[in-house]
């Protein structure tokens, strides 16, 4: 026992440099112990069996699956640079053509025409203006537009109503945004509209002019669309109980215009407009100082003052009817009234007739 060695029993290395029991040390298997594999009390140890730590994914493996995905979806990402490259482009596209047009505007090199229309700042401002309007508040419906020529003069007649002239104006984005040929609507609008300083220059530039014979036949001798509203301030003035309810459509002028010029009529409806300001009274006393044909009285305006003036946001309707042709008759047929008379109110009873329908298709003012 006195040459016994001892050796601990925590050493894994090799005992080939140990004295007499080394070479048996070397040849027996080392064994490996846990913490708790010892029991009190005994002189033998119990092996105890390891379990395997589980494989974890480094990094390099992470970059590796990473790679491996995109190999396997190249359109993915592809389709993310492309989307993201065609909205730099569009967003560099529009901003030079903002600051083109905002050059042509300051140096004066755009055009107008005689009448004082501006196509390019109608086309790329006023009507980006007014189509969220007609799109998302006033939600228009469009029937019938296939009634107005691609090309030619022709002379749209509608009903005119709503205290302010907003159907002139959601007629007009109407015909220019849901025709095929994109015309242009040329309005005649009252004196009333060029003595106001703003809305003079405004209605210039979006191709309005005075409601005059000549200057409706100079435009359809050119080919344009003209529109009228023969009702006037009767119209867009009467009281919300007379809603719906057409107005006598003035002496005739209109149809002596176009027999003149050979164009066709073109009846136009409009459902909606009539209950965006709802007129129950007019202060005419008022309305006579401040030189206005009628001054309305809403449940809104003027009790709640800027805010009585927004209106409401009613469901609309334009339906374009079927063009009746002028073309057939001879010259002197302009001066005719009888024929002038007949061919008004057959216009009137058309539009009149075509209102009633489209009250009784309708589900709600407002949807």
């Amino acid at each position: 026992m006195a040459d016994a060695k001892v050796i601990p029993f925590d050493d894994d290395r090799s005992r080939g440099s140990g004295a007499s029991g080394g070479s048996a040390a070397a040849q027996r298997p080392a064994r490996r112990r846990g913490a708790g594999s010892r029991r009190k009390g005994t002189a033998e140890s119990v092996p105890v069996r390891e379990v395997p730590p589980l494989p974890v994914r480094g990094a390099a493996e992470d970059d590796a699956g990473m790679a491996e995905e995109a190999r396997e979806s190249p359109g993915a990402r592809a389709e993310d640079v492309d989307g993201g490259e065609d909205a730099f482009a569009g967003l560099e596209r529009r901003v030079a053509g903002g600051l083109a047009f905002l050059r042509r505007r300051l140096t004066g090199d755009y055009e107008v025409d005689d009448f004082g229309y501006d196509a390019e700042l109608t086309d790329q401002v006023l009507m980006s203006v007014l189509r969220p309007v007609y799109e998302k508040y006033f939600r228009v419906e469009v029937k019938g537009v296939e009634n107005i020529p691609a090309e030619g003069g022709a002379l749209i007649v509608a009903n005119h109503s709503g205290t302010l002239p907003l159907d002139g104006l959601m007629m007009q984005v109407a015909v220019h945004d849901h025709h095929p040929a994109g015309r242009h609507l040329r309005l005649l609008a009252a004196d009333l509209v060029f003595v106001l300083p703003v809305v003079n220059e405004l209605a210039r530039k979006l191709g309005h002019t005075l409601a005059c014979a000549e200057d409706a036949e100079r435009l359809l001798g050119q080919g344009e669309l003209v529109g009228v509203m023969p009702e006037g301030f009767k119209g867009i003035g009467k009281p919300f109980g007379e809603r719906y309810k057409l107005q006598r459509f003035g002496r005739g002028g209109f149809v002596s215009t176009a027999l003149r010029q050979g164009t066709p009529i073109i009846p136009c409806s409009i459902v909606g407009a009539e209950e965006i300001y709802p007129m129950i009274g007019n202060a005419k006393t008022l309305a006579r100082v401040l030189g206005f044909p009628y001054f309305p009285l809403t449940p809104t305006f003027p009790w709640l003052g800027p805010l009585g003036a927004v209106p409401l946001p009613t469901k609309w309707t334009i339906q374009f009817g079927e063009p009746i042709p002028t073309d057939g008759y001879p010259p002197e047929a302009a001066e005719d009234p009888m024929l002038m008379f007949n061919l008004t109110d057959q216009v009137r009873e058309q539009i009149q007739h075509t209102l009633y329908k489209l009250l009784v298709q309708r589900r709600s003012v407002f949807f």
